[in-house]
């Protein structure tokens, strides 16, 4: 089969599923031997789930030639981020606090996949327990466009798995940015969708009140599908003109200081595109939105060392010590300072939907820079660092998503789209006509 396959979206594999070209089998094992190839380079992966995973394609491929079809995800790959439970299979959470134990039942969003007839992929490495930190014993995911910078975090497995055409889809969670940040790094699709649109039940938590769980594609269709499935909710969407589309620019977000110039042109640029093709660039300023990171902090921060406390009494030497110092100083958090960023947020959240009067999607640059050499503090650079405009939307608990829009010293950049709450389909809907307008996708330089 050689790696014909490798950069195939989830229609295309359907459509040579069912036309006989080849079966997930086929494609298993075809992704099995890239994985091989590219890792240990990309350090993509914690569990490669190798014999699961050509079991479960073999009979994927048997049902389909008996007539037995689950519908668009059918033998299609998906990588799951290692603090997602997968039965059988050991969560290792890119931790030493505790050694893996094989998980006791699916999360409920992998049973949806199982159901929609997915094949799992492995589990992905991420940031320790997704917040922030690589723990040394795990090192950091590097980037398919160049293996000297990150892929990000904390979903940066996943994402490098989807760009380096190992997998079509993978799944991420967000809880400050960590699915669209990874994602505009590595050039693909990331999206973070409505606050509970899809469930967390088992899923490691890192703060409640702020995680998403959510998919990573190459391609908006593709992420539609996915979403479809782990909602369990019918997806449609279309292609809605540029003419006329109103594009709502978060100046604050654009103009920032730690925008890099490259990064900025790109962004103009492709608004420029999509301004000559008919749609309207409006300005737009969310009052008080320079406090949303630091608001966003005070909450994580208490959730994070709550969830954290029994693992912290049982082996706080097991965190990296950028890990351990963060639920410390959780610990440390005052009460009155979590309920009044509750209460900002509550206002903020307010502010955004009803701006949706006015534009119909949010714009930013995902990420003010393209992928560092490591990745960048988390929790120190909140204000004006790699989550500048992504953790608005966690606050909120908005839809929002990342796609390509250009390159910058080889580099992919990221457009941010941020549409109403619930809307989900609106969204993506909008992000396909950019999408198409801007055919910024550019699949990484094949590297041994």
């Amino acid at each position: 089969m050689s790696e014909k396959t490798a950069f195939r979206g989830v229609r295309a594999l359907g459509e040579g599923y069912r036309a006989g070209e080849f079966t997930p089998l086929d494609v298993a094992e075809a992704a099995l031997a890239r994985l091989d190839r590219l890792e240990p380079a990309l350090n993509a992966f914690a569990d490669r789930m190798r014999d699961q995973v050509l079991a479960d394609a073999a009979l994927r491929s048997r049902q389909l030639r008996s007539g037995e079809d689950f519908g668009p995800l059918h033998g299609v790959l998906v990588a799951i981020k290692d603090l997602i439970d997968v039965e059988g299979v050991p969560t290792g959470y890119g931790s030493r606090v505790r050694k893996p134990v094989p998980a006791k039942a699916d999360a409920e969003l992998v049973g949806r996949l199982r159901r929609a007839g997915a094949v799992l992929f492995g589990k992905t490495n991420l940031l320790e327990y997704a917040y922030g930190v690589a723990h040394p014993d795990v090192g950091q995911t590097n980037n398919p466009h160049d293996p000297g910078r990150t892929s990000g975090g904390s979903s940066g497995g996943s994402a490098a798995a989807v760009a380096a055409g190992i997998v079509p889809l993978a799944i991420g969670t967000d809880t400050g940015g960590t699915i669209r940040i990874p994602a505009a790094y590595c050039g693909i699709v990331g999206l973070k969708p409505s606050f509970g649109l899809v469930p967390t039940d088992g899923v490691f938590p890192l703060s409640w009140s702020l995680d998403h769980a959510g998919p990573l594609a190459r391609a908006v269709e593709d992420a539609v599908l996915a979403l479809a499935c782990l909602a369990e909710t019918p997806m449609t969407i279309d292609a809605p003109p540029l003419s006329g589309l109103r594009l709502g620019v978060i100046r604050d977000h654009l103009d920032a200081p730690v925008v890099t110039p490259d990064v900025a042109g790109c962004v103009r640029k492709s608004l420029g595109l999509l301004e000559a093709r008919g749609a309207r660039l409006i300005d737009f300023a969310i009052p008080d939105l320079a406090r949303a990171n630091r608001e966003l902090v005070k909450v994580l921060l208490p959730e994070a060392a709550l969830v954290h406390r029994e693992l912290y009494t049982e082996n706080a030497a097991g965190y990296a010590a950028g890990t351990r110092s963060q639920i410390e100083a959780g610990f440390a958090a005052k009460a009155v300072d979590y309920l009044l960023a509750q209460r900002y947020r509550a206002a903020l959240g307010a502010v955004v939907e009803a701006s949706f009067a006015e534009v119909d999607v949010l714009v930013s640059p995902s990420v003010p820079f393209v992928a560092p050499a490591e990745d960048p503090e988390f929790i120190e650079d909140a204000d004006d660092g790699e989550i500048l405009a992504s953790g608005l939307a966690n606050m909120t608990g908005h839809p929002s998503l990342s796609l390509p829009c250009g390159m910058s010293e080889g580099l992919p950049v990221g457009l941010q789209l941020t549409g109403r709450l619930g809307q989900d389909a609106r969204l993506l809907s909008v992000a396909r006509t950019v999408e198409g307008a801007l055919h910024a996708y550019r699949p990484p330089v094949d590297r041994p």
